[in-house]
Formats: structure tokens, sequence, C-alpha cells
């Protein structure tokens, strides 16, 4: 059975290049808009690993990856947040709101899925 991933962007664009390269990888991808639909679908369903971007709007990756870390059966999911910001500061508040690891956009997508790999073996 294929490992589960859920990927939340607000850019479909970006939504449609991750679930292209994961599914073609031999993931099962399903998608969110938003952080509030990934919220929503991260509470009904488990995955495997969870890639989200950090901005959005209304929730946010950083206010997403908390949500779904409060949920006792998501502590040990995998969260990489996947975005265009490489500061420093972001990432250490990445990694304070429980997030497993960063990839910076423009992904290459070699990188993406040795990275969901690594995370979710």
């Amino acid at each position: 059975m294929p490992k589960s991933v859920l990927t939340v962007d607000d850019s479909k664009t970006i939504r449609d290049m991750v679930s292209f390269t994961l599914k073609k990888a031999g993931y099962d991808v399903t998608e969110a808009a938003d952080g509030s639909a990934g919220l929503t679908i991260a509470t009904r369903q488990k995955f495997d690993c969870i890639i989200t971007d950090l901005n959005m709007p209304g929730l946010d990756g950083l206010a997403l990856t908390k949500a779904i870390r409060a949920n006792p059966s998501n502590r040990a999911t995998p969260i990489l947040l996947l975005t265009t910001e490489a500061d420093p500061a972001k990432k250490a508040a990445g990694r304070e709101a429980g997030a497993t690891g960063w990839l910076v956009k423009p992904f290459n997508p070699e990188k993406l899925v040795e990275t969901v790999r690594k995370v979710c073996p």
C-alpha cells in the first residue's frame, strides 16, 4: 500500500507540481487549498507525511502545524514546510511549531522525493 501524503498550499500550481512529483514516485496524494481545509482533512484521515506552505491566507503553515501537532494521533507525523521563506528566524519558528523539515520553493523534484522518503521511510 502506498504511503499517503497531504499537501497544503494556496497555489494550485504548487499543489499540482508537488502532487505530480509525489504520485510519480508512488505516493498517494491528497490536496488542500488552504490551512483550514488541510486541518479538516488531517483530522479526518491519517497521513504518513504532511507538506504545507508557510504563507497562506487564514490559517498559515505555522498555525496549521501547531493545530495538527495538538492532535495526539498526529504528534509523530512528519510535517514539512515548503515555502519561499529562507529566513533563519522563520525556520526556527517552524521548528518551534513542530515542523520536521523545511524545503525552499522553487523546489527540486528529486530533493522533494528524497526528503519525503527520509522522513517517511
